[in-house]
């Protein structure tokens, strides 16, 4: 549906955006993933057509509308478009602001407008003007508006960010539920990694206006190109260790470092989930120090020799922990969720 070809982008004299390349294919949500200031916000303005490149171009449907020469103004390259702070026109209701984009407004759309706002719980809300509503009433009609022309793609800059934990989880998935329905494409804004491993079909994460890993949910968080990624899709611990005969000793076991090079130190990384507990099993003795219920499950910190060095390390477990404070339990490690890189 749209390409992004090597895109460059700078405000004055600071690089933005530097040698940028992903697509987005029919039916696909794509997130563009990374801390505030990497660029995620330019790339989706340069695909609405609100700023030029420097270098490169994109193309929608296989036609360049953006290269450093030439923009294809917003209003004709039919994409839809959801802005953080949602900009509804005050002065219109809820029914007109999402029939406002529609050129066609004959009875067959209205019947199928009224079917999207049904879907997004805000049919009851379609004579209220903007002011009257919640934020997240706020949200779902920006949602409805931007759905409302059947755009091939729309582009979504962190549509879920002002609500609160238990209405984003349902905005959200009505959201899916709707892109999928309609087979519309999406490129979303967004520095949450459970949200965007939710929505996601594929991710770019990105840092310092470069793409640093792109791909499936799954590899992302399974194989992580190095330190930041890995710890971009989760709490983890560090352990640190040197390669020595092509292995790492630690206090967890061996490990096999064949990538490095003979006392090379390295960070193991682990995340906390990787962590197995028990009062009865094999493993390092590691003493308990806290335990905080974090609701569906616990998040425990530990205490573990090692040599002269002493770690501390976060556990966590499915559900109420059980282990109390002082006392030994055994830690065993999910070789599939440890990573080594470099220090």
């Amino acid at each position: 549906m749209i390409s992004f070809d090597n895109i460059s982008h700078s405000y004055e004299t600071e690089k933005i955006i530097s040698n940028v390349s992903f697509n987005v294919q029919h039916n696909e949500v794509v997130s563009l993933l990374g801390p505030s200031g990497c660029g995620k916000t330019t790339l989706l303005r340069l695909a609405a057509g609100l700023e030029t490149p420097d270098a490169g171009f994109i193309k929608l449907n296989e036609k360049i509308i953006s290269s450093p020469g030439f923009v294809l103004p917003p209003e004709e390259r039919g994409v839809g478009l959801v802005f953080q702070s949602y900009a509804l026109f005050p002065h219109l209701t809820v029914k007109q602001n999402i029939l406002f984009g529609l050129n066609d407004k004959t009875s067959g759309s209205v019947k199928t407008i009224t079917g999207l706002m049904r879907e997004l719980d805000i049919e009851e809300l379609c004579d209220k003007y903007p002011h009257e509503l919640s934020g997240g009433q706020q949200q779902r009609v920006a949602l409805a508006r931007a759905l409302a022309p059947n755009p091939p793609i729309i582009l979504l800059d962190e549509p879920f960010s002002g609500l609160d934990s238990r209405l984003r989880e349902r905005v959200r998935d009505q959201m899916l539920h709707i892109l999928r329905n309609t087979e519309t494409s999406a490129l979303m804004v967004t520095h949450d990694a459970e949200e965007a491993m939710f929505m996601s079909d594929k991710i770019i994460v990105l840092n310092g206006g470069k793409e640093i890993q792109q791909g499936r949910p799954i590899d992302l968080y399974c194989r992580p190109k190095n330190r930041f990624v890995a710890e971009f899709f989760g709490e983890v611990n560090h352990i640190p260790g040197t390669v020595k005969n092509k292995k790492i000793e630690t206090v967890f076991g061996t490990y096999e470092a064949d990538n490095f090079a003979e006392g090379t130190r390295v960070q193991i990384v682990v995340r906390h989930e990787a962590l197995n507990l028990s009062l009865k099993s094999q493993g390092a003795i590691a003493s308990v120090v806290e335990t905080h219920l974090l609701g569906k499950n616990s998040l425990v910190h530990l205490s573990v020799s090692a040599g002269s060095a002493e770690l501390h390390l976060h556990a966590r477990i499915p559900g109420l922990s059980w282990f109390e404070i002082g006392e030994n339990v055994f830690v065993e490690i999910d070789p599939e969720q440890v990573f080594i890189f470099p220090e």
